[in-house]
């Protein structure tokens, strides 16, 4: 069970870190999960009561339910009924990568509606009084792009600064990964400040950068990114890397000083063994630590996307998995 490697935490540094992946062969399995476990893209917070609800890619935005963050459980879709939006940007229709978070006194998911490859795209918000399937009420677009632009609006993942200010990244390919600031008000963007911030892009090569989310340690900013290709079975290249900056704009920067605007990352998650692909990443802090949360292939079982929960180490100023 994930929760007894929380006695390595009380393990010295030295002797922690030395236990610590420095390859990508050496990279940890994910925890032991049991049941529904097969999901992509994965969002999970911890309500009050200790329940652990997981919303992903996928229909109506798909969700799951755990007690122990062990065993999980299919639930019903989000949304009881799909907005009628939806079908401008996709014709399926179906959502993708949701981004659950609690702020206010209620819960709120940004998602993404998209066509696979297109950047005809946008960025809805939800909101519930309880977070449970079902009890959705969706608010709208908050954020789009066309044929014409030069960004991608999928991935959103909302940030909370400890100055009371929100702000959303997001990003697919094209020029990468971008960010607006939000109004509290009304979870979209704040009409004073317009800014579309660029924090990580690959100007040469592939351009596959996407799934942002940004978390503040030990006063940093850190960036978590999926890099390569997903959505291929065992064929995916997908991984996890992170920079981190000074202020929540960037420049994100790696552990080598390379800005993530050119190419930067440092490796969080690869593949190795049969756990192939990992990425579609959202960070957790829970009672023992923070969580890293992804899906990857399963070289064991043809490739079928599943759920990946491991703790993260930040005792070098970075994340480690393990």
């Amino acid at each position: 069970m994930l929760r007894k490697r929380t006695a390595l935490l009380a393990l010295p540094t030295a002797v922690l870190l030395a236990l610590m992946p420095s390859a990508a062969s050496a990279y940890p399995n994910p925890g032991r999960v049991t049941g529904d476990i097969v999901t992509h893209d994965p969002s999970m917070i911890r309500t009050s009561s200790g329940q652990y609800l997981l919303y992903a890619t996928g229909g109506g935005i798909a969700s799951k339910t755990s007690g122990d963050r062990t065993a999980f459980r299919n639930g019903a879709d989000a949304f009881a009924g799909r907005p009628g939006w939806w079908r401008t940007y996709s014709s399926v229709p179906e959502a993708w990568a949701p981004d659950i978070s609690y702020h206010g006194g209620k819960y709120l998911m940004y998602y993404s509606v998209s066509k696979f490859g297109s950047n005809t795209s946008a960025i809805g918000l939800a909101t519930s009084s309880t977070g449970q399937p079902g009890s959705w009420t969706d608010q709208g677009t908050v954020y789009t792009s066309n044929s014409a632009s030069d960004f991608n609006a999928i991935d959103p993942n909302l940030f909370v600064d400890d100055d009371g200010k929100w702000w959303l990244s997001f990003g697919s390919w094209w020029t990468g990964i971008k960010m607006i600031q939000i109004n509290p008000a009304t979870g979209k963007q704040l009409t004073s400040n317009t800014t579309r911030y660029s924090l990580a892009s690959r100007p040469t090569g592939t351009k596959a950068v996407e799934a942002p989310f940004i978390v503040k340690r030990g006063g940093y900013y850190y960036l978590f990114a999926s890099y390569d290709t997903c959505c291929n079975g065992t064929s995916s290249t997908y991984k996890v890397k992170v920079g981190r900056a000074s202020v929540v704009t960037g420049p994100y920067r790696d552990k080598n000083g390379v800005d993530m605007r050119n190419n930067g990352g440092t490796p969080v998650l690869e593949s190795h063994g049969s756990i192939i692909g990992p990425g579609g990443q959202s960070i957790l802090k829970d009672a023992d630590g923070d969580l890293i949360v992804y899906h990857y292939y399963d070289g064991n079982d043809n490739g079928t996307p599943k759920l990946g929960v491991n703790l993260l180490n930040w005792s070098s100023g970075w994340p480690v998995a393990y």
